[in-house]
């Protein structure tokens, strides 16, 4: 079946938390036939996707936690 705008995929969140000051949200979708995983990360002024696609949810915290380390700055 040919997927159409109009009958987006909503992320189906199953893990959040706050981690540094922002909202770190774990996503789970089917692709091929597979489970795959992906993170997003929300903050202030917006959000974005840290992690496309991995195979584990524990991968996908790791590499979230990196992105925030990488893309935001403390004290």
């Amino acid at each position: 079946m040919h997927e159409h705008i109009a009958t987006p995929d909503y992320p189906n969140v199953i893990w959040a938390f706050p981690y540094r000051g922002v909202k770190i949200e774990i996503t789970t979708t089917l692709h091929h036939e597979q489970q795959v995983y992906s993170a997003w990360v929300t903050h202030a002024t917006g959000s974005a996707v840290a992690v496309p696609s991995v195979a584990t949810r524990e991968i996908a915290i790791a590499q979230a936690k990196k992105w925030v380390h990488t893309h935001f700055q403390w004290p």
